[in-house]
């Protein structure tokens, strides 16, 4: 049995921000890092340590592998928890962690690189029985391998990331000039956002639903799952509704899917919380499309429907205890559904919204839960992710979650900032989303139905050319704003009164 009382927590925001109240439940102490950009950002000021870690920029900071691992022996953490997103599916880190001797909160470094490599994954799964969708066993080595592929499978295709995931270097292609015009543009941007340009080839099946399950590993070889959430609401593969259940499957089904996720987790000897997912046609037929072997931003669903703490399961499964909970014992009651909120404006082709927030309102009553960073007077850059906030309803059944989030997110005010909140309340009002009546394409003829909410190739440009001054602008002047008593080398106690009140002079001058 592994012993920790004291965990660092190597991310940001409302990850951090969730990691550390289970953590505080369970008498864990905190230590949080942070780059020049999140000086004043409200996962520091939570927690019982807060460490400087570098410069605003991610590579310089929350991916800064050797500055993370420095920093929790300097602390004297024994644990890492690595939130989701930065290096969370990163098997080099957790292998780092193994090798340092600190426990890392999540799957063992094997089960990363496995399931992180589409192509090792699609052939690890063939000796189950969990249906993989028609693509190519390896890489293609060029366009042209890629056409001849294509034509084999059939179009229309995916191009998509060997080493990907989050929607990143996937392209939807319909004949072979789009294929051959969108190779390159997928490779950069794979190579870009995981550090591998190798691509594969996959039939792109419509129209379909994104069902995930959410599953529990120990090492003792125990696992189950905690049935599924629907994810179909997407705008360009990524998430912005996930609700559980889906209206979509029938029980038969449902039973079907959680129990290939089951038999896949095993089979990999997998150890922690993962999601396994998977897109559902019309037919009853439903096919693997990858496992992510982290916490999913959408966890406070299945929270909310089955009363299980997944964060608590994750670090009493990394402290080596077995698992508490049996399948018989999984008994889902009601209906819940979370919305992302975006720091971005839908009427101006979803760009960044920079800015400081103002006016801030947080909903509340029966069955709302808010998990979010959000404070007045925080600083929203262009470094990060633009999710501020993440609303969750719950109740007894789907119609009144759409209720209840109607009347949340019409409680929910944030100033100073353009949000996707108006887009998702409009969302709620509509009959065909109300009725359950959608795919996963769904949202994107909505937008395209719209006018207003598309751009032209010279608006683009000069939004691209705007905000590329913005950032210009940011890194040249956002070093201002400083607090003179936190020390890049050393730790912020965060507990200590004098300091809070330090840190609460800096966001003053700050929100001015």
């Amino acid at each position: 049995m592994k012993e920790f009382d004291k965990i660092l927590i190597a991310n940001r925001g409302e990850i951090a921000l969730r990691v550390m109240r289970t953590a505080r439940d369970m008498g864990i102490r905190t230590v949080a890092v942070y780059s020049e950009a999140d000086r004043c950002a409200l996962h520091v000021r939570c927690a019982d340590e807060a460490y400087n870690i570098g410069e605003s920029p991610a590579s310089q900071s929350y991916l800064n592998i050797d500055k993370l691992i420095e920093t929790a022996l300097e602390s004297g953490a024994q644990a890492i928890h690595p939130g989701y997103g930065f290096l969370s599916e990163n098997s080099a880190f957790a292998q780092r962690c193994e090798k340092e001797g600190i426990v890392f909160i999540g799957p063992t470094s094997q089960n990363i690189e496995l399931m992180g490599d589409k192509i090792a994954a699609r052939r690890a799964l063939q000796k189950t029985h969990a249906p993989l969708i028609p693509g190519t066993q390896d890489p293609v080595a060029d366009v042209q391998a890629a056409l001849t592929a294509a034509s084999e499978v059939g179009y229309p295709v995916l191009i998509k990331a060997v080493g990907g995931g989050g929607g990143r270097g996937i392209r939807v292609v319909g004949n072979e000039q789009e294929l051959t015009d969108g190779y390159s543009v997928a490779s950069s941007e794979a190579q870009s956002a995981f550090g591998n340009g190798a691509l594969y080839v996959e039939k792109f099946l419509r129209p379909v639903r994104h069902i995930e399950v959410q599953i529990l590993a120990d090492e003792h070889g125990n696992v189950i799952h905690l049935n599924e959430r629907e994810c179909s609401i997407q705008r360009r593969r990524q998430k912005l509704v996930e609700e559980s259940p889906s209206q979509f499957i029938d029980d038969d089904l449902r039973q079907r899917i959680c129990q290939a996720a089951v038999e896949i987790a095993r089979s990999i000897n997998y150890r922690g919380a993962g999601t396994v997912e998977f897109v559902a046609d019309n037919a009853g037929g439903f096919y693997f499309l990858e496992m992510n072997t982290r916490l999913q931003v959408e966890h406070p669903i299945t929270e909310a429907t089955t009363g299980v703490d997944l964060v608590r399961q994750q670090i009493l499964i990394a402290r080596g205890e077995p698992l508490a909970i049996r399948q018989d014992q999984v008994k889902p009651r009601g209906a819940a559904m979370e919305v992302r909120i975006y720091a971005e404006d839908p009427k101006t082709g979803f760009a960044p919204s920079i800015g400081t927030v103002k006016d801030l309102g947080i909903p509340g009553g029966p069955h709302v839960r808010v998990d979010g960073c959000l404070f007045e007077g925080m600083a929203v850059s262009l470094y990060y992710d633009p999710l501020v906030a993440k609303l969750i309803a719950w109740g007894p059944d789907r119609g009144e979650v759409i209720e209840r989030m109607k009347r949340a997110l019409d409680d929910f005010v944030i100033g100073g900032i353009q949000t996707t909140i108006p887009l998702l309340r409009g969302l709620m009002d509509r009959p065909d989303f109300v009725a359950g009546a959608f795919d996963t394409e769904y949202l994107e003829r909505i937008l395209a139905e719209e006018q207003g909410w598309t751009e032209t190739q010279t608006d683009q440009k000069k939004r691209i050319a705007i905000l590329a001054a913005v950032v210009r602008q940011h890194e040249r002047f956002g070093k201002r704003v400083v607090a003179p008593e936190h020390k890049a080398n050393g730790p912020l106690k965060t507990g200590d009164p004098w300091q809070m009140t330090g840190r609460r002079n800096v966001l003053g001058r700050g929100s001015r």
